[in-house]
Order: C-alpha cells, then sequence, then structure tokens
C-alpha cells in the first residue's frame, strides 16, 4: 500500500469543555480567515493585526468541535496563540496525538479534495495506526513535490512567519479568505487590500535556477524549485500557475 501518512503535519482539537454550551465554531470565527461555519474543510490562516501570516491550516470537522489540521513544528506555539484569544471561554485547545493526516495526489476516493485547488488531491484525518509506515517512508516528500508543482505555498519558511499580507500568498486564489463572514484578526487591512483590487506581491514557485535570493523565501534544490516573494509585474507568467490571474 502506498504511504499516505503526512508526518509533518498535526492536528489540533479545539472542543467545548464538559456540561459547558461553548460554540467552537464561534470563536474560531472570530479570529481566522475563512469561514469555518460553511463547508469544511476550509483553508485558512490566523492574521496578525496587520493582516498578515502567522499560520495556515485547514479547519475539519471534528464531534462537538473542530479539528485544525497544520504543520507539526508549528503545532503547540498555535496552540499558545489560541489560547491567548480563549480568555475564559469553557474551551480546550491542545494537540490530538491520537490523529494522523494523510493525503493522495488524486480524489475520488472518498476522502475530502483539498480545498485550495482540486489538483493537489484528497486529505482525510485518521486515528494513528500502529501499522503506518515511518516518517522517512511517510508521504511528506510527495506531497511537497505534488504541493510546488501546483505552485502552492504553505507553512511558515514559505509564507514567512508575520512578513507576508495573506492575499500576497494567494489566499483569495485558493479560497483560504472569505470577505462576508465578518470581522476576525487582521481583517480591516485584508478587506482595504480586496477592495482596493492591488496585490503588489505574489507568492510564487520559481525555478531555483530563476530564483532571486533576495526575494526567496525557501528553496528545495532536490526538486529544483523555490518560493519567492515578488513583485507582480517581475513575475514571468510562463512560470506562475495557471490558476492566478495576475493583474498588473
Amino acid at each position: 500500500m502506498t504511504a499516505s501518512r503526512l508526518f509533518d503535519r498535526a492536528v489540533i482539537r479545539l472542543s467545548p469543555r464538559p456540561d459547558s454550551n461553548e460554540d467552537v465554531a464561534e470563536f474560531l470565527q472570530g479570529l481566522v480567515t475563512a469561514d469555518v461555519k460553511g463547508v469544511l474543510p476550509t483553508w485558512a490562516a490566523l492574521l496578525s493585526p496587520q493582516g498578515k501570516a502567522l499560520f495556515d491550516f485547514l479547519v475539519w470537522p471534528g464531534g462537538h468541535g473542530l479539528l485544525i489540521d497544520c504543520e507539526a513544528e508549528a503545532a503547540e506555539a498555535l496552540v499558545k496563540r489560541l489560547s491567548m484569544y480563549r480568555l475564559r471561554r469553557a474551551i480546550d485547545i491542545a494537540r490530538d496525538n491520537t490523529l494522523a493526516v494523510h493525503w493522495r495526489p488524486h480524489t475520488g476516493d472518498g476522502a475530502a479534495p483539498d480545498p485550495r485547488h482540486h489538483g493537489l488531491g484528497e486529505r482525510w484525518i485518521a486515528p494513528v495506526d500502529p501499522t503506518d509506515p515511518s516518517e522517512f517512508e511517510g508521504a511528506d516528500a510527495a506531497w511537497r513535490a505534488h504541493r510546488l508543482a501546483m505552485g502552492v505555498a504553505e507553512g511558515r519558511a514559505e509564507l514567512g512567519d508575520g512578513e507576508t499580507l495573506w492575499l500576497e500568498c494567494n489566499a483569495v486564489e485558493l479560497h483560504g479568505v472569505s470577505f462576508t463572514k465578518g470581522c476576525y484578526v487582521g481583517q480591516e487591512n485584508t478587506a482595504r487590500m480586496n477592495w482596493r483590487q492591488k496585490v503588489n506581491r505574489r507568492l510564487i514557485v520559481v525555478p531555483l535556477a530563476r530564483s532571486d535570493e533576495k526575494r526567496r523565501r525557501a528553496a528545495y534544490p532536490e526538486l529544483g524549485l523555490a518560493v519567492d516573494h515578488l513583485r507582480v509585474e517581475d513575475i514571468d507568467p510562463l512560470i506562475a500557475p495557471k490558476w492566478l490571474e495576475l493583474q498588473v
């Protein structure tokens, strides 16, 4: 069987405490960029007040609460950040090590299509299976190659840690933002940028040989690719992904 587990991903569970009537979706709705009361899974981000990406993740239904599919190395920092906003609400926020994230490059086998783009394949969350291959035999390398071939950036290494405006991460084109759901952290700058219809820079996956070191966020020599943060006028339309319509 082809390995499907993504060891570089972790699952955070948000759930109401016993005997409480806390609405977890309402809590998260006021923090993140996407509509978590709509169809799930959805791609979303937690932004700085200035509208810059701090964490990106997928939000899934999770019984009486919600599940967050995020970078494993950023999971504890994300738990801490969400807990900071919780205040006195009776909501538990913690990494759930009993669950694992899985991916395969095609759709149609009953899992959820990646909400960013159908070409990214499908994902699912399942209980950890002791018979899973080790992390060295997981699907992480295959997922990274597939995702970058589609021109999609994710994670703090590529999006930056509070460095990149969310719309510069191609959030509109990849369905990671709602302009109708109401307020969230960083909403004011994000909405103003959309209203003006002017995104001056973009994160673009480029051939490593054509990458600008001054604009580079991440490099993958084994794939011959890099992620650059470029001015729109400097992006070669021939290397931009087909799903991205550039407005110069």
